[in-house]
């Protein structure tokens, strides 16, 4: 089951915050292994598109396409395999994708990157963490056999992952950003992980900030952010932020 929250729009304020002229912007938050919800958060967007007029339209994923849901590595697949024909499409990188490259290079951060839910990406990509002795495999095995299991076009596509994106008035990133830092001059631990400075800040970061990674039950909608990391993975919905013109609603499953 699909909706869209009631549409807000501020068409006539001259300080409106705005997307791109004839253009409509859709942010998916944290995915987290959930490709059902996934599939019909996509089937959403695409109705919801059909039914505007526009001469663009950009779908950004906010990261956190891995770890913790049932299938992480179908949801790689479906995104890969273009689920929205004519769409512009913008791939962020979230902290669980971040943890996967790292372990890629370093298996010394593999119990660091289980104890985050990386033993459900491992599961869908059929890596075994224990032996037919019973015995628990070393971290560098299980490093070499995902190295050796894992499409390379699923690598490509982690390696191609972006930190931050920019849509008219909005900025948009997986975490947050550090308050009173420019936004060009991010670093990324912050973009990939930060809550409490930024989730508490009042300030004005020059753009509406967009993200996920702090799981609510609805989305929160503030003077200099928008949060859209739902808790799909933990029974919550799976959002989508609609963006258009001077207005904005949002998609859920």
């Amino acid at each position: 089951m699909t909706f869209l929250s009631p549409w807000i729009a501020k068409r006539d304020a001259a300080d409106a915050n705005r997307v791109p002229q004839d253009s409509r912007v859709y942010a998916i938050g944290d995915i987290h292994g959930c490709v059902d919800r996934l599939d019909r958060l996509h089937d959403a967007i695409w109705e919801d598109a059909s039914a505007h007029v526009c001469g663009r339209r950009v779908v950004v994923y906010l990261g956190d396409y891995i770890d913790r849901g049932p299938s992480s590595r179908q949801v790689i697949d479906r995104l890969i395999g273009e689920p929205l024909p004519g769409f512009e499409v913008v791939y962020l990188m979230g902290n669980h994708e971040r943890f996967l490259m790292d372990f890629l290079e370093n298996p010394d951060i593999g119990q660091a990157w289980l104890h985050n839910g990386g033993e459900a990406t491992l599961e869908s990509y059929r890596v075994d963490l224990w032996g037919r002795d019973g015995r628990a495999h070393d971290m560098n095995w299980i490093r070499e056999r995902l190295r050796a299991i894992m499409p390379p076009a699923h690598h490509a596509f982690f390696e191609a992952l972006r930190l931050f994106h920019v849509e008219g008035d909005y900025f948009f990133t997986h975490a947050g950003i550090r308050p009173g830092v420019e936004l060009e001059r991010q670093n990324e631990a912050d973009l990939l992980w930060i809550r409490n400075p930024f989730l508490r800040s009042k300030a004005d970061h020059g753009k509406i900030v967009v993200h996920g990674h702090t799981p609510s039950a609805e989305p929160e909608v503030r003077a200099n952010r928008i949060a859209i990391d739902t808790g799909a993975c933990y029974g919550g919905r799976l959002t989508a932020l609609v963006l258009a013109d001077a207005g904005y609603g949002f998609l859920h499953t």
